[in-house]
């Protein structure tokens, strides 16, 4: 007889652990893998076993060097104390170098120790994408997660690279540190007439917002269907079972449309990969394009003009004989 489970209980799997299909660069794998029941609760419950490679162990390094800069200056801001550290962590930041230096190479006391940082993030970060590409190839899947991270990686080097190269100044770009680089967002939103105006930022949300929806909706069908075998996903993408009609005929009385076990997973991809895209392209047109989104919004019907509240003069700048005065300090 078939037992319920809901999404209060969970059923976990023990058994021996999966050590994987052999590989040809099967030294470089670590061979260890164990069941976890902690781990169980939040996700798969096995450990191991990890391949880390030529490619890993390099990205690793790059990371490691990376994390130690920025961590040493945020320390060095607080003259070294520990506590300060601690308690101010979410202030402290490292910051670019001046918009005045352009992109010239500063002193390290000056923006250099940011460049150093962004560097050896960059080549950890995109060490790790070959990796990721390279393990999917050597074990006959689809590139898919590599591409996906690939979209995220777009996002962070057009923040950090792409566009302060097209703005002329390494200054345009994000500091490392948490409320810092919100800070920067919140300046560069007012700087540029609010980002909510920018169209490509609006397509950014909805697939953000869309892809975890589609995410969380897809999860909950699952675990619906679960004491009727909707958890083997790919038999019944093949070959459709009752879990898989009984999923279809809700999504279609609830949804309006039929979402099938296998189109759910594109797409949520599709989705989750184009939010950081268009978002990308939206903060490269900001400054380089487009000086102002509230104004473009109005020329091309985006937004409304606001209501006049107060009646205005003219700009005292354009008066005849403004030249003539000079503001003293």
């Amino acid at each position: 007889m078939a037992q319920y489970w809901n999404i209060f209980n969970q059923l976990q799997v023990a058994t021996t652990p999966d050590l994987g299909p052999p590989i040809a660069d099967e030294y470089n794998r670590i061979k260890f893998g164990r069941i976890s029941k902690l781990v169980g609760w939040f996700g798969n419950a096995q450990l191991g076993p990890l391949y880390l490679g030529k490619l890993g162990v390099a990205s690793l390094i790059f990371g490691f060097i990376a994390i130690e800069i920025i961590g040493l200056n945020m320390w060095a801001s607080v003259n070294w104390s520990l506590r300060e550290f601690i308690r101010q962590l979410p202030w402290l930041a490292l910051e670019p170098p001046a918009p005045s230096n352009g992109l010239r190479l500063p002193p390290l006391n000056q923006g250099g120790w940011w460049l150093l940082a962004g560097a050896t993030l960059s080549t950890s970060i995109l060490l790790w994408w070959w990796r990721t590409f390279r393990r999917a190839k050597a074990l006959g899947m689809g590139t898919h997660l590599a591409w996906a991270f690939g979209a995220a990686i777009w996002l962070y080097l057009v923040l950090g690279f792409f566009r302060p190269i097209l703005m002329g100044s390494w200054g345009e770009a994000v500091p490392f540190g948490i409320f810092p680089h919100l800070d920067w967002t919140a300046a560069l939103s007012i700087r540029y007439g609010n980002l909510f105006y920018n169209p490509f930022h609006a397509l950014s949300i909805v697939f953000l917002y869309g892809s975890t929806l589609l995410f969380a909706m897809h999860g909950a069908t699952v675990l619906a269907l679960s004491h009727l075998g909707g958890e083997r996903e790919v038999g019944q993408v093949v070959d459709r079972g009752t879990a898989g009609e009984r999923g279809a005929l809700f999504w279609r009385w609830t949804m309006g449309f039929n979402a099938t076990f296998e189109s759910i997973h594109r797409w949520a991809w599709w989705f989750a990969v184009l939010c950081p895209l268009t978002g990308g392209i939206g903060i490269i047109l900001t400054g380089t394009a487009v000086d102002n989104w509230y104004l473009w919004a109005v020329k091309h019907n985006f937004a409304t003009q606001y209501p006049a509240s107060y009646r205005t003069g003219p700009d005292p700048a354009t008066l005849p004989g403004a030249d003539r005065f000079e503001v003293k300090p």
